[in-house]
Parts: C-alpha cells; structure tokens; sequence
C-alpha cells in the first residue's frame, strides 16, 4: 500500500512514518518526483488539507501503484490571542516561514498575559478513490516565555505539552509521540486504512 504524502516538511515526514506500520509506504512530494508548492489560501486547517491533498490527487490518480494521498495542516491555537496564529502558523511573521521570527512575534504579542494556554490541531486529509476523509488530533498545554531545546520544529521550543514540564524542543521524536497532535491524527489514519481491502 503506497501512499503520497503531500508534504515538503521533512520533519512531518518523519513523524508520520515514525506512527505507521510496515504494510503502508509513505512517500513525500520529493521521493515521487513532484517538485511543487502547494498554496494554503483557506481560512481553516480543513480546507488547506484539502487543498493540499485534492491537488495531489490530480496529479497522481491515474498511477496504478499509487493507492491516494494525503495531506496534513497544522495551527498553534493560543487561547489570550483567540486563536491566533492558528491557519497563520508558518507564516505568522511573513512569507518567509522563519520559526524564529514566528515565535518573536508570538511571544511578543503575547507579553504578559496572565493566560498562556495553547493547542496544536493538527488535521490530515485522505483521498482515496476520489473520497476524502478527514483525521483530527489535539494536543493542549501552554506557551513558555523562553525557547528551550532544539529538536523538532515550529514553535516546538515554547509549547509544553499538558502532563510535561519538557517543552517539544527538548523531547526526542519516541518521547514527542506521547503527546503529539500528528501522532493523534495519523494514528486515526491508520486505523482507517486498516479497514480498506489492499
């Protein structure tokens, strides 16, 4: 079972393919030889998934061994900025997408309000035979006023997870899949795609 995932992160790439199990191959945009960047326009994580994934789909629905793709479109969600930067969250400070000037304005604007709590949504969408479905998960905790650690990505460096004193930054990939919103979501693509005949 083959599957593209329509991603050029490396670092979502990794922690899909750390979740799903032998029977299924994930593929990115760059391993199936698709040299694209897909526009986000949309207001919601929903249907930038289904932006991302519908325009994959296109591409590659008539190529027998490829069974559909997927796509996957996350936000942090800070409760005192409602919401914000939520569907913004990789280009918060701009086109650029630099996490570091990200996290200076979130922590910026953020300042010093009492409320620090957070969540990440992550949401995937699946198509298969021309069929989407869609896959939530959700992580809550708070936003820290200071980075600390260096793994991951984002706004791993702020965002301690609820049930952690560690923020993403300082967990390695085994321990961040505890509490990760992309395990969550990706584990319920799993469970999905179990049910499908090969």
């Amino acid at each position: 079972m083959k599957l593209i995932f329509a991603t050029n992160n490396q670092h979502k790439a990794e922690e899909v393919k750390a979740v799903v199990n032998q029977s299924i191959e994930i593929i990115t945009l760059k391993e199936a030889g698709i040299n694209i960047d897909i526009p986000e326009p949309h207001d919601t994580l929903e249907a930038n998934a289904t932006e991302k994934s519908r325009t994959i789909y296109r591409l590659v629905k008539t190529d027998p061994g490829i069974l559909g793709c997927f796509s996957e479109d996350t936000g942090l969600e800070v409760t005192a900025l409602n919401g914000e930067p939520g569907v913004r969250s990789a280009r918060y400070a701009g086109e650029g997408r630099s996490f570091d000037k990200n996290i200076e304005k979130l922590l910026q604007k953020l300042g010093d309000k009492g409320d620090k709590t957070a969540r990440f949504r992550a949401v995937i969408s699946l198509i298969i035979n021309e069929r989407e479905t869609q896959f939530e998960g959700v992580c809550e905790g708070k936003i820290i006023d200071e980075k600390r650690g260096i793994q991951g990505f984002g706004y791993d460096p702020v965002f301690v997870p609820a049930g952690s004193h560690k923020t993403f930054g300082e967990m390695d990939l085994e321990e961040k899949k505890t509490f990760s919103h992309r395990t969550k979501a990706t584990e319920k693509l799993v469970a999905f795609l179990n049910t499908i005949e090969p």
